[in-house]
């Protein structure tokens, strides 16, 4: 169904005639701040003027043609007062000039190029004034010259400049908050793919290193098995290790396929606080997800652009995480970030169940767990190794202190020169 209303909205002229139409109908909300019913302020140029940011139709001129036709047919067809008398080409007269407002309008969104400027919020609502107050004037003017005894003064121009500026940088603040909005959701979406798919190639260059080991080791025993003529288990060395050596082909085309995903992807520098944000919003989702009530409190002391975000979040979520999976339904965890002698202090105290001493010289081993779900299976066990390595690729350091019912905390010690972007 949405692939269809994906399909459908792809046509241009469906999304003109939609322009037209919403702000044909939006325009009868209005106010007329003018004697009678000659000039009036509607929403149908805040729809406009969104509909315009979100997606600005290529045939422009046939948009304000459309967009003009539908908005006077409209008021023709549909008066929202039935004054006696008064014939098609009366209605038209008096309502001509929104038509062009809304022609005028499109062709100086187009020439000012407004839509280079979503970026730039104040610019951008300083042009759309400009261009609305041009629009309306011209509107004004036309309706002075078809309507007997219409005169403006001065607070009439003033008004409308007022109202101008009102529309236009409402419609701005509107767009740029949905905007920031998408942009903290697709900020949110690259940093959990691109974290995760970072770790995993980091856990698997290690791995690929033991294999290389494991393989090496076996040639040999092959060798000497070989040397003293136990030619059976001589053969069977020999295929480990070739079957082995299968195994680390295949990892290397992997690793490949995922290094050349990692490093295509275009990573913007964002701030600590920003990369901060995303995991905690990111494991509050996970706490959700696993029914848990959990209370994440949070401190940040320092801020400056991060340029090893993907590996710093790797590192935090692994953390976080496994503070979450600790607690069993209902609890807190304080995470806080400080600064010190060029060392950035990471700490995370969660009110779990706690490790107990014997389990924690185990708990960076992979594979090793302490947590379980409801039904007895065992969590990955691969959290911790991957924190550990990718804390050791930072020159940083780690410690754990553990109390049995009281919760776990753990202490992280990066150098700040390995995560700051510096010179920008």
């Amino acid at each position: 169904m949405n692939k269809r209303v994906n399909q459908i909205f792809r046509f241009e002229w469906v999304w003109i005639i939609l322009i037209a139409v919403f702000t044909a109908i939006s325009s009868e909300i209005k106010l007329s701040p003018f004697s009678g019913e000659n000039f009036r302020f509607g929403m149908g140029s805040i729809v406009f003027f969104l509909m315009l940011l979100i997606r600005m139709p290529k045939r422009y001129i046939l948009t304000g043609i459309v967009t003009a036709c539908i908005v006077v047919g409209f008021r023709i067809c549909f008066p929202l007062e039935q004054v006696p008398n008064t014939t098609i080409y009366d209605r038209f007269i008096e309502h001509y000039p929104a038509g062009a407002y809304y022609f005028i309008y499109v062709i100086g969104f187009h020439f000012l190029k407004l839509k280079n400027f979503i970026g730039q919020p104040l610019k951008l609502g300083f042009l759309a004034t400009f261009l609305e107050i041009l629009s309306n004037s011209i509107e004004h003017l036309l309706r002075i010259l078809t309507t007997d005894g219409l005169t403006s003064s001065l607070q009439d121009w003033l008004l409308l400049a007022a109202v101008a500026v009102f529309r236009s940088f409402f419609v701005v603040g509107l767009y740029s908050s949905v905007l920031l909005s998408e942009q903290k959701k697709r900020l949110e979406d690259e940093f959990a793919v691109g974290s995760g798919l970072y770790i995993e190639t980091l856990y698997l260059q290690k791995s690929m290193n033991h294999i290389e080991q494991i393989m090496a080791d076996s040639y040999d025993l092959y060798r000497v098995l070989k040397k003293s003529e136990q030619r059976e288990f001589s053969q069977k060395a020999l295929h480990i290790s070739q079957e082995i050596h299968e195994v680390k082909k295949d990892s290397q085309r992997i690793y490949s396929g995922l290094s050349a995903i990692t490093q295509s992807r275009d990573y913007t520098h964002y701030d600590l606080s920003e990369v901060i944000e995303v995991a905690i919003e990111g494991n509050r989702k996970y706490a959700q997800h696993l029914e848990k009530e959990i209370t994440i409190y949070t401190t940040v002391n320092v801020n400056f652009i991060v340029k090893e975000q993907m590996l710093f979040l790797a590192i935090i979520n692994n953390v976080l995480a496994n503070a979450i999976e600790a607690i069993k339904k209902k609890g807190s965890i304080s995470f806080i970030i400080n600064e010190l002698n060029d060392s950035i202090y990471i700490q995370v105290r969660d009110s779990g169940r706690g490790i107990s001493e014997e389990d924690l010289q185990l708990i960076y081993e992979p594979g090793f767990t302490t947590k379980f779900n409801d039904k007895g299976v065992a969590a990955t066990g691969i959290g911790l190794s991957h924190v550990q390595e990718a804390i050791r690729l930072l020159e940083g350091e780690l410690r754990v202190q553990s109390v049995i019912g009281k919760g776990t905390t753990f202490t992280i010690k990066i150098p700040r020169s390995k995560i700051e972007q510096r010179g920008e």
